[in-house]
């Protein structure tokens, strides 16, 4: 297999797929912090040119961790259809670019094809697209999914309520949770990061979401983003909870680091097909981020983005109601600025929903990363247009707990105003019902937690 390219003059030659795929990624400080990345603009066009003419197959037959080391890498490759990967193997990465934004391809069309792909050939087409190009292949895609309401819809876009609080203190929880109502949010799920992670305390917050929820019939669902064994505990023990969360990684070594395995995932997924209190079907919550790996020492040797898309191969097993990825919460070793995070949102949504899963995104920057609102805005804007299926929400923008900044209540009826889009169809419905919105548009009880201290 020869892998070269002349730029500038220059011959320029890859020992392997996996370094291809490395050096073809746009600038990304992880990348360069592992050692992996492009040395120079002309090296990294050069290795684009050479990833554009690589086949589907050749992708197939490489994977960038080996099968017989690597769960992910199995749970990819044996989830592909094989009849429609042979309809596309001799495709090359720039033919499958053609494909996707071509203007007469539809969702059928990506649709019959995702089935066929790996998550390196979701990477590899990712880093030959612009922005522009990944924007318009996005929002080609409508991927639905159903816990107790439906996130998805064509002309929909919902949030998430992320009520933290530094103590885990209930009733201030409680208090965001009625004031993110009030501004039309919380259809994706009221999710809450605890301070405390073990079963009673998850159990006790799921407890109190859960009755608020029945209380008002309010027509969304719960969820405590303490580790998966906690959650486990607490729902054995009695917890009402919609949906199960965990933090994935792409590789074996790095899920190892996070605690989890396959087989715990497919224990987890039993257990909530079984016990959570949602109408399901799809009853996961996974979360990702760019540069997990890396900071783990979990990387094997490969970049940042095609670990992200073998996160969406392996949660694509679970069926998953949502998946975010937190693209500018990890730091600045990973993605420096927000051009970096930018661009890294509009891969992540991009290459979640090629995979075929219910992908959102936590907007969002840490105040040691050079960032600032207006990149994270800039990125809601594109994401929105793209079709992003949900957003993360906080107070004013600023979360308490985790000490990051992200998007806030008002952002969340801006976005919905600029591009006239819904809440999920039955939470609308809701909102109306509660005077909240009426004809698209939110009431003067919006920003009015008051509404939600009576009782009806």
């Amino acid at each position: 297999m020869k892998l070269e390219s002349e730029i500038t003059g220059e011959t320029r030659t890859f020992e392997s797929v996996r370094e291809v795929l490395a050096k073809a990624n746009e600038e990304k400080t992880g990348d360069e912090l592992a050692g992996i990345a492009a040395e120079s603009a002309a090296e990294r066009i050069a290795a684009k040119a050479v990833l554009s003419e690589i086949t589907l197959e050749t992708l197939r037959e490489n994977p960038v961790v080996p099968y017989e080391s690597d769960e992910v890498t199995r749970v990819i490759q044996d989830n592909v259809d094989e009849e429609n990967y042979q309809q596309i193997k001799d495709w090359t990465v720039s033919d499958l670019r053609e494909f996707l934004v071509d203007e007469q391809t539809k969702e059928s069309d990506i649709q019959r094809v995702r089935e066929g792909l790996t998550s390196e050939m979701v990477a590899a087409v990712a880093k030959i697209m612009s922005n522009m190009d990944l924007v318009q292949a996005s929002s080609k895609m409508v991927i639905t999914a159903r816990c107790n309401n439906t996130i998805g819809t064509e002309g929909s876009l919902s949030f998430r309520l992320q009520p933290n609080d530094p103590t885990d203190d209930v009733e201030n929880i409680l208090n965001t949770i009625r004031e993110g109502l009030s501004y039309g949010v919380g259809d994706a799920v009221i999710g809450i990061n605890p301070v405390e992670d073990n079963p009673d305390r998850t159990k006790r917050l799921l407890e109190a979401t859960h009755e608020f929820i029945e209380e008002w019939d309010i027509p969304t669902q719960n969820c405590v983003l303490s580790h998966l064994t906690s959650q486990m505990e607490a729902v054995r023990n009695g917890a009402p909870a919609d949906l199960l969360f965990q933090s994935l990684a792409g590789t074996q070594k790095g899920n190892d680091e996070f605690g989890i395995d396959v087989d715990l995932l497919e224990e987890a997924y039993e257990l909530g097909r079984e016990k959570c209190t949602a109408t399901g079907p799809n009853v996961m919550y996974f979360e990702t981020g760019q540069g997990s790996e890396l900071s783990g020492d979990a990387h094997e040797g490969v970049d940042q983005v095609t670990l992200e898309a073998r996160c969406y191969g392996l949660a694509k097993q679970y069926d998953p109601f949502i998946v975010n990825t937190v693209v500018g919460f990890i730091g600045p070793e990973y993605l420096y600025d927000g051009r970096q995070v930018i661009r890294a949102g509009l891969e992540d949504v991009f290459m979640g929903k090629l995979t075929g899963i219910s992908m959102g995104i936590d907007a969002c920057y840490t105040n040691h990363i050079q960032a600032d609102q207006n990149d994270i805005e800039n990125l809601a804007v594109l994401l929105t247009a793209a079709g992003s299926n949900f957003f993360i929400t906080i107070p004013m923008g600023d979360d308490v707990m985790l000490n990051y900044q992200s998007n806030s209540f008002h952002d969340a009826t801006a976005l919905r105003d600029i591009f006239d889009v819904a809440p999920a169809p039955e939470f609308e419905e809701w909102l109306e019902k509660e005077d909240i919105l009426i004809d698209g548009t939110l009431t003067d009880r919006a920003g009015s937690p008051e509404h939600f201290l009576r009782s009806d």
